[in-house]
C-alpha cells in the first residue's frame, strides 16, 4: 500500500545501514506511526498528504528535514509491524501530557483534512485513538471543528 513512499524514504535515509534514531519508547515515534496510519486509510499517501505530514512533523516536534525523514521512516517500520493503535496510544500515554495528546490529535486531524474532507472510516479511527490517548469526545469533535474550518481557509499547520 505504501510501497513507493516507503521505498523513496528508504532511499533517502537508508535505515538499514543505520543505528535506529527513534527507540520504541520515543512519543515521537509513536506519534508518527499514528499519523502515518492516519494517511494509509484510504490508500497510497496523496503528495498533499506527505508533504503535510512533512511539514507538521518539522514544524510540531522541531526536526530538519532530514530527521523527520528518518523518523517517517522508521515509523512506517514500525506501523507496518502493529498489530493495532494500543502500543503507540499507550507509549503516549506514558510520555506526554493532556496538552501534548491534544495537539497529536490536532495532527491527526490535520492530515486527515490535507485532503479537504474526512471519510467515516479516518473518523472512526480518530474516535478510537482519541479515546486511547485519553482525549475526550468533546475536545475531539472541538478539534477536528477548528481543523476542517482552517482546512476551508486553506490554512496550514
Amino acid at each position: 500500500m505504501l510501497d513507493r513512499l516507503r521505498q523513496f524514504i528508504s532511499d533517502v535515509v537508508s535505515p538499514s545501514d543505520q543505528k535506529r534514531a527513534f527507540d520504541e519508547t520515543d512519543y515521537r515515534l509513536a506519534a508518527t506511526a499514528l499519523l502515518i496510519h492516519v494517511i494509509s486509510l484510504d490508500g497510497e499517501p496523496s503528495e498533499i498528504e506527505t508533504r503535510k505530514l512533512h511539514a507538521l512533523l518539522e514544524f510540531r516536534f522541531q526536526l530538519d528535514p532530514g530527521v523527520a525523514d528518518t523518523l517517517i521512516a522508521e515509523a512506517m517500520r514500525a506501523e507496518g509491524e502493529a498489530v493495532d493503535m494500543y502500543h503507540f496510544t499507550s507509549v503516549i500515554m506514558r510520555s506526554v501530557d493532556e496538552p501534548g495528546r491534544l495537539r497529536i490529535i490536532e495532527m491527526m486531524w490535520e492530515l486527515v483534512y490535507a485532503d479537504g474532507h474526512a471519510s467515516e472510516f479516518e473518523e472512526s479511527v480518530l474516535w478510537r485513538a482519541a479515546d486511547l490517548l485519553g482525549v475526550s469526545s468533546r475536545e475531539r469533535i472541538e478539534l477536528r471543528r477548528q481543523v476542517s474550518g482552517q482546512s476551508k481557509l486553506g490554512e496550514t499547520t
